[in-house]
Formats: structure tokens, sequence, C-alpha cells
């Protein structure tokens, strides 16, 4: 059974910081392509960072890139997310995802592990 269970989340002021973790178990760790997800009330998640075809590539949208970095520590089963100058509009639950193909797909219909999400809410 897959696990991901995310932390990490909270309240910080506009220009604060923010670093998510997702500890995954029930799957080979290395092996699948990770990412993260948000999603604010009344809108569809969107694709947020992910790691792409081999360890150490990544790639984001167009929104967080040059602010937010992904990474991922297979040894401990870990994902993170590195958020700087954080905005309001950064407000949202964050999901890690995992998925067996790579790259990690960016349409949220073709994500086969989610976690339960965290909040992140950035005051103005």
């Amino acid at each position: 059974q897959v696990q991901l269970v995310e932390a990490g989340g909270g309240l910080v002021q506009a220009g604060g910081s923010l670093r998510l973790s997702c500890a995954a178990s029930g799957l080979t760790f290395s092996a699948y392509a990770m990412g993260w997800f948000r999603q604010t009330p009344g809108k569809e998640r969107e694709f947020v960072a992910a790691d792409a075809w081999s360890v150490g590539s990544t790639y984001y949208s167009n929104s967080v890139a040059g602010r937010f970095t992904i990474s991922r520590d297979n040894a401990k089963n870990t994902l993170y997310l590195q958020m700087n100058n954080l905005k309001a509009e950064d407000t949202a639950v964050y999901y890690c995802v995992a998925d067996s193909r790579r790259p990690l797909p960016v349409d949220r219909t073709k994500i086969t592990y989610w976690g339960q999400g965290t909040q992140v809410t950035v005051s103005s």
C-alpha cells in the first residue's frame, strides 16, 4: 500500500520561506517520479514541480520557477519542496504525488498516487 505523507505546511508572511517534506512508503522510491501539485478553493489541482527523467533533473510551473526547489533523498524515501519568496497567491493545499512514469505527468488526471495534502497560507 503506497502512502505519501506531507509535512511542513503552515502560516508564513509574504516574502518568507517554508520547506515541505513528503515521506513515502510502500513503493520503491528511487524508481518513481515524484512531484508536487497544489489546489486552492474553487480551482482544480495544478502542477507545481517534479523531478524529470533522471535524478537531479527538475522542472517547475512558470508561477514558481526561480522561487521553489524540489529535491529528493532516496536513502530516506523523502521528497522536499523548498519554497522561498512566498506570495499570497501561493496559498493552497500542497499535495505530494508519485507515478511510475517518467517524466512525471503534469496532468493531474494522469497521476497515480496522492498524499493527503498540507495547507500553506501566505499572509500579505
